[in-house]
């Protein structure tokens, strides 16, 4: 599942430089692309956004796109051909 930036978000940009999908983007708060969210889930051991953000529970799992850590893991393939993703690197949220 995709992680999503609540409307508590304050814009401080600490989240962006962080992903190592560039899924996160400007708009009113900052939004997550959830075609590109992997969880950090083959680089991190958290979601890196939830990490650094200073707002708590401003990032938060997106119900409306579960993916078990299979396909999270596939999806970083794709994103990233040239990196083979860790399959250790995954958070307790993970759903699957």
């Amino acid at each position: 599942m995709s992680i999503k930036i609540t409307e508590e978000c304050v814009a401080c940009d600490a989240c962006v430089p962080e992903c190592p999908n560039e899924a996160i983007s400007e708009g009113d708060v900052y939004v997550i692309d959830p075609d590109k969210c992997t969880e950090c889930v083959g680089f991190h051991d958290a979601p890196m956004c939830a990490e650094v953000c200073p707002v708590d529970n401003c990032c938060i799992p997106d119900e409306n796109h579960p993916e078990p850590v299979e396909q999270l893991l596939e999806k970083a393939r794709k994103l990233h051909p040239d990196k083979e993703p860790d399959p250790s690197k995954v958070w307790s949220g993970v759903r699957g």
